[in-house]
């Protein structure tokens, strides 16, 4: 499905989230975020994995939030066009 990239499976465990996410209308996706100071996309899937995308610029996170298919924004705009690392959910 996804590959991961730039970080060592130790590195991984690591990074949890504490960017904030919004719920988008998707098939494939349940929320996504961004960090401007990160330049940082978070997308949370369906099946609930969380992954961090770096250094996308704010335009992409704006494009996807207003795609009419975010999945298929997602599909050709952002996945393996960007590093990314699985991230751990938000602790309650």
């Amino acid at each position: 499905m996804l590959s991961l990239s730039g970080a060592s499976a130790a590195e991984q465990q690591q990074i949890s989230s504490r960017i904030a996410r919004q719920p988008v209308h998707s098939h494939a996706l349940a929320a996504v975020g961004y960090s401007k100071r990160l330049h940082a996309l978070e997308v949370e899937f369906i099946s609930g994995a969380v992954y961090r995308y770096s250094n996308v610029p704010p335009q992409i996170y704006r494009d996807l939030l207003s795609a009419a298919s975010k999945a298929q924004f997602y599909d050709t705009n952002v996945r393996g066009h960007f590093p990314s690392v699985h991230v751990k959910p938000r602790r309650s």
